[in-house]
């Protein structure tokens, strides 16, 4: 292919990406949806023309870059203040319990299914499925209420968290025989890698505050990249060394004590801090932009014609959204909507899914249904943010709002 149509593809992609956000946030509807479309679209040109691309190695390459990304500006949203305590506490609850009974459901649907294969084969094909996408909800949740909308940015981004590290812990311990030994395994690589998570990133933090330069932030994101990959030679916890750095750069006001306080900076951490969270939005887009085109170019279509791909995607959903307005109905309790229908899967759902190692994979799972509930669960989200959109203009047409817990009259 020529060079340069090859870079204008690329630098048209990103453009259509660019709007489609930006249509995203007028309309509810989710970008994930038209960049897979248009993956799908490129990839029918291509063998049109008798072109066979390869793209799972790119795929793996942007899986891993794209986790980390993830992760950090997941990090860098999350606000620890006494003040955040109760929404956190909830979206907390609500994100590992649903992660927890969703994916052990599903799995148990796929064992009674698939009855030759073990319960952990099926069980890291079942996270991935289970695992909301804080990617999709961050950019579409910014019309509802503010308690609603962090809600619901804090959930996703636990749920993100908590079964990336679930995942990998999985798949890094399979060969453990035994709930005991595993659990032993298990908390001490969390013990271990969170103790040098802590002190690496007061340290990273300390360097990069006394860096004179401007290209700092690709100069510690290739530091971070490269500790996440030694740490997985060593089948550490390497998310962790990510999550801590993140967490300290945008909480540093309540995280440092005693020397630290005099090592670091309060007003340089902070500027760093606002260069960070920009730039790893800019680089997160670009990610993201090219992983949904690369996924929708290799995906089979031929998938989407079985009934039992349909059949088994529409029971995910059933499981999923029945489970989710349970924990709704008992820990909220009430004024439990949009954010009940609000549960996207997405980009982290994608990379899990191919991270699935060869010892675990199952041949006859279909990518179909993978796309099926990202798809579904999509539209099901742009469809409940819409009616609430709605009723929200007709409350205030007739002179009310809503507020959490009740509406409240509107002032003339």
């Amino acid at each position: 292919m020529n060079a340069y149509l090859f870079i204008i593809g690329l630098c048209v992609i990103i453009i259509i990406s660019f709007f489609t956000n930006i249509l995203s946030k007028r309309t509810n509807v989710p970008s994930v949806l038209v960049l897979i479309l248009m993956g799908i679209g490129i990839n029918q040109l291509l063998l049109s023309l008798k072109i066979v691309p390869s793209f799972f190695s790119s795929l793996e390459i942007l899986g891993i870059v794209g986790l980390i990304m993830i992760v950090l500006e997941a990090a860098l949203d999350l606000e620890l203040t006494r003040e955040k305590w109760p929404i956190i506490w909830k979206s907390f609850t609500i994100a590992a319990l649903s992660l927890v009974l969703t994916s052990f459901t599903l799995a148990s649907l796929l064992k009674f299914y698939m009855t030759d294969k073990s319960f952990m084969q099926v069980l890291v094909y079942a996270l991935p499925l289970s695992i909301m996408s804080s990617a999709i909800i961050i950019p579409s949740v910014g019309n509802l209420v503010k308690y609603k909308k962090e809600f619901l940015i804090y959930e996703g981004t636990f749920s993100d968290i908590l079964g990336i590290m679930f995942f990998y812990m999985m798949v890094e311990n399979v060969d453990v025989e035994g709930m005991r030994q595993l659990s032993f395994v298990v908390i001490g690589n969390i013990l271990l890698t969170l103790s040098v998570s802590v002190v690496l990133s007061y340290v990273l933090l300390y360097i990069i505050q006394n860096i004179r330069g401007e290209a700092k932030f690709f100069l510690f994101l290739a530091v971070l990249i490269m500790l996440y990959s030694v740490g997985k030679l060593f089948h550490l916890s390497s998310l962790l060394i990510i999550l801590m750095f993140g967490l300290l750069l945008r909480n540093h006001k309540h995280l440092l004590f005693w020397k630290l306080e005099e090592w670091l900076r309060d007003d340089r951490i902070e500027r760093l801090y606002d260069q960070f969270k920009m730039i790893t939005i800019e680089t997160s887009f670009v990610v993201r932009t090219f992983f949904f085109v690369v996924f929708g170019m290799t995906l089979p279509l031929e998938t989407l014609l079985s009934g039992r791909v349909w059949l088994i995607s529409a029971v995910f959903l059933l499981v999923t959204y029945a489970l989710r307005f349970a924990l709704f109905k008992v820990i909220e309790k009430k004024d439990i909507l949009p954010q009940a229908l609000i549960s996207p899967r997405g980009l982290i759902s994608i990379l899990l899914f191919f991270a699935i190692p060869d010892s675990l994979r199952i041949e006859s799972f279909e990518n179909g249904i993978l796309f099926l509930v990202i798809i579904a669960t999509s539209i099901i989200m742009a469809s409940a943010l819409i009616a609430y959109r709605k009723k929200e203009n007709r409350g205030i047409e007739e002179g009310f709002a809503t507020v959490p817990g009740g509406v409240a009259e509107v002032e003339e």
